[in-house]
């Protein structure tokens, strides 16, 4: 079903300028087309929403989601949050069947987790040993759309804390065989000892980083190596280490040193000029649809708001490749009644959506 022409007036970020523009086809133009309806005349005009680390076919506990109706559910919560586009930062679920649903976001894929043999949450990952991981992110890339996903560090039930997956030289061979295959690769990271072999085999972005010390922000900077810190998902650290404690009193103890040092750790990444996207780790523990409560807390941390809200849409889009409200471009935003870079509390209430060139609400 093509899409109806359409007209709105508003602020279009992130320029500030008010601007009048026209949907046609399901694409932007500058250009008045006759017989569009008005369907807003007034607001801030912002590039749709993006969710730079989410689990789509995740759900609650890890426990996989494969029915469609339930898949739909997920990313329509994201949808009404204004998040049009995810990037999908790992699931074992097949979600292709969602692109051909011109009412929910696009999804950017990262294929499936790629961890060390009992080394993640059960049942999510291809669980794999180190000489078996460059063929693995071979195929990986080849699955997803231009992202590969890495387990880098979690719990060693020897060691009683967390703990590299990958010695340095095969992580290097493995980050190399993904640019090879025209693929970015990122990394889960809590703590700090996978760091530095990630980073210098040429990563493109780190998931989380609250090992981040300030050499590797330093490093990460110089290389325009990009962070998505997890924020919201953070906040459960506490509980993680309490989990844990008397099993893994190490464990407890370095995870509670991560939270006390993360908003920290995220001010010092931004001033460093390392890139910073808003992600929510939305799947298993996280519900959808929370960007705003993400934003606000990148803004907590240090990032100005309007640079918070950038994490979530024109710098994360264009970080994707995604465009942003420009001639042409297919007419994916979100309308709100108040400057977002002045009031972040309006995220949570968009007054339109407009996806894919229709208009949502």
């Amino acid at each position: 079903m093509s899409a109806p022409s359409m007209h709105l007036a508003g602020v279009a970020l992130p320029e500030g300028e008010h601007r009048n523009l026209w949907i046609r086809d399901g694409r932007i133009t500058f250009e008045p087309v006759p017989g569009a309806e008005t369907v807003s005349r007034d607001g801030w005009l912002v590039p749709g929403l993006v969710d730079a680390h989410c689990h789509v076919g995740i759900g609650r506990g890890g426990v996989l989601v494969e029915d469609l109706v339930e898949l739909r559910e997920q990313a329509l919560a994201e949808r009404d949050a204004g998040v049009l586009a995810l990037r999908d930062c790992g699931s074992p679920v097949d979600t292709r069947a969602l692109d051909d649903e011109p009412d929910l976001p696009r999804i950017v894929r990262a294929g499936r987790h790629i961890a060390r043999t009992r080394r993640y949450i059960p049942g999510l990952a291809v669980e794999i040993e180190p000489e078996a991981l460059v063929d693995e992110v071979r195929a990986q890339a080849r699955r997803g759309d231009g992202w590969v996903k890495l387990v880098g560090d979690w719990i060693d039930r020897g060691v009683g804390d967390l703990a590299p997956e990958w010695p340095g030289d095969v992580v290097a061979a493995a980050i190399a065989a993904a640019h090879e295959e025209g693929a970015r690769v990122t990394a889960h990271t809590f703590g700090t000892d996978a760091l530095p072999d990630l980073i210098r085999a040429g990563i493109d972005c780190i998931e989380h980083g609250t090992g981040l010390t300030e050499d590797l922000v330093g490093e990460m900077a110089g290389r325009g190596t990009a962070v998505v810190p997890t924020l919201v998902n953070v906040e459960n650290f506490p509980g993680f280490a309490a989990a844990g404690e008397k099993k893994f009193p190490e464990y407890a103890s370095t995870m509670r040193r991560l939270y006390a040092s993360s908003g920290a750790v995220v001010r010092a990444a931004y001033e460093a000029g390392v890139p910073v996207f808003a992600g929510t780790d939305a799947g298993g523990g996280i519900d959808h649809g929370r960007i705003a409560d993400e934003v606000r807390a990148l803004h907590a941390a240090g990032l100005p708001a309007e640079a918070a809200l950038a994490a979530a849409s024109w710098s994360a889009r264009s970080w994707l490749g995604l465009p942003c409200i420009e001639e042409g471009a297919p007419a994916d935003l979100v309308v709100y009644d108040t400057d977002p870079r002045t009031d972040l509390d309006t995220l949570a209430r968009p007054r339109l959506i407009v996806l894919r060139g229709h208009l949502i609400s």
